[in-house]
């Protein structure tokens, strides 16, 4: 590190989120060569060689990046659709809009979705996708391709149906794929896609879609092919009432007995959602330490459910925050789902003493990062770590009469981003884009949703 170039952060306060929930009222961090040098309380020394860029973080707090665990990029064309709608039903509602998708589509909407959670804070952004139509193009490609440009960390978690309407499902018979044909098509976005290394900007995950659209087969063949590549598992799981009724009805048990069936509980798994679980769901989820991405305002906006979040932490389950899909999260902002996990979760049978701040925090950035794999190298800031983090402004009318800057953060107004760090990087600086140009988003995504829109009432 020595030679290395030095950005200096000081006068702030600094919420680590490590194991021991270190924080520093007023101190420094020096980050040099993509990763955290040296942090702690006070200024940092002034006699470091090759400081290019010294910042006064005064009225700031820094945290680590947040990283969300669930999305679907492409739903930010559709938002604002079937908003009184159950799962099921909502699903049916849009599904013959989804089927009709492109690349350019595609594109258009990861960036507006990137975008957003980019500009709150988002530092690895992961994206579960899974309508392939015929003839649609590189879709993988272009969602890469979208993350590539904004600047973040990403995963994509490559999905599939193969279980349509003829097969009791719910997708349309056209918007599905082939169990042959989904497997090779993960295993070839694995091959040219997936960077195992540790400062990786992009990987790979196996992700078939759900139980009520895939089959069997492509579960248990795709959790083989994960673990011969070595990449992760991610599906929805336990989302409604009516999913544990689809899955008795259809396998003969609930959702967590029919995935650990076909390989899909372990260490190397996480799932959406997890709303209906029961006392045995949770303690097997604890014992093979199957993460959950946590997504309370989806969670409300279908009307799935409050998740039992304190019970799962309390057993030992990695939990993370996910938006999900901008057709049932239309804010498509992670640093609200902080608050609105804490708000959501004191509605359930634990009422105050659910979550606090510093909890709400650690789910939306360390819990994130253990949920994906990547707790040695992200989700906190400690030496040695990649230098993933954000300067949240906390000095203006919306904060500054809060004392303690962590519940600032969590209970009060979504906080400005003074700058925002991906491996050492800026990404945001005074809450703007400096890889991708938000006003020409904007019209793209405009035009594409209305070209979509066209496209499925012609249908």
């Amino acid at each position: 590190m020595a030679a290395a170039r030095r950005i200096v952060i000081e006068n702030c306060a600094i919420a680590t989120v490590d194991a021991d929930d270190t924080e520093y009222a007023s101190g420094h961090i020096v980050v040099a060569g993509g990763r955290i040098e040296s942090l702690g309380a006070g200024k940092a020394p002034e006699d470091l060689e090759n400081v290019v860029r010294r910042i006064d973080a005064t009225g700031h707090l820094v945290t680590p990046g947040l990283v969300n665990t669930h999305h679907h990029f492409y739903q930010w064309i559709t938002r604002g659709l079937a908003t009184d709608h159950n799962l099921f039903n909502w699903l049916v509602a849009l599904y013959p809009t989804w089927a009709r998708i492109d690349e350019r589509m595609v594109h258009s909407a990861a960036q507006g979705s990137l975008a957003m959670m980019a500009r709150g804070g988002v530092t690895t952004a992961m994206d579960h996708h899974y309508v392939y139509p015929k003839g649609s193009g590189d879709l993988s490609g272009a969602i890469i391709r979208a993350a590539r440009e904004t600047g973040v960390r990403f995963t994509l978690a490559r999905g599939s149906m193969d279980r349509s309407e003829k097969d009791g499902g719910l997708p349309p018979d056209f918007a599905v794929e082939t169990l042959e044909g989904a497997l090779a098509a993960t295993e070839a976005t694995i091959d040219e896609h997936h960077d195992a290394s540790f400062d990786a900007m992009t990987q790979i995950a196996v992700a078939p879609c759900s139980p009520f659209s895939v089959s069997t087969e492509l579960l248990t063949q795709g959790a083989e092919l994960a673990r011969r590549k070595g990449v992760r598992l991610h599906t929805h799981g336990s989302e409604t009432v009516e999913e544990e009724q689809f899955c008795k009805e259809l396998f003969g048990m609930g959702p967590t007995d029919y995935f650990e069936s076909t390989g899909w509980l372990g260490e190397d798994v996480w799932m959406a959602h997890c709303v209906h679980m029961n006392d045995s769901d949770i303690a097997a989820f604890a014992r093979t330490k199957t993460g959950v991405a946590h997504c309370p305002s989806s969670n409300a906006r279908l009307a799935a459910g409050i998740a039992r979040v304190p019970d799962m932490l309390a057993a030992g389950v990695p939990v993370g925050l996910g938006v999900d899909g901008t057709a049932s999260n239309e804010s498509g902002e992670l640093h609200t789902e902080l608050r609105n996990a804490l708000l959501i979760n004191r509605l359930g049978a634990h009422r105050e003493a659910a979550l606090n701040a510093r909890q709400a925090l650690r789910l939306g950035t360390y819990g994130g990062a253990q949920v994906l794999g990547r707790a040695a190298e992200i989700g906190s800031l400690e030496t040695g770590k990649l230098a993933d983090l954000v300067l949240w402004k906390l000095d203006t009318l919306a904060h500054a009469s809060i004392a303690d800057p962590v519940t600032a953060l969590v209970f009060g107004a979504a906080a400005p981003v003074t700058l925002s760090l991906v491996g050492g990087e800026p990404v945001v600086e005074n809450s703007r884009l400096l890889h991708v140009d938000e006003d020409a988003v904007a019209r793209s995504t405009r035009e594409e949703a209305q070209r979509l829109a066209r496209i499925a009432a012609q249908a």
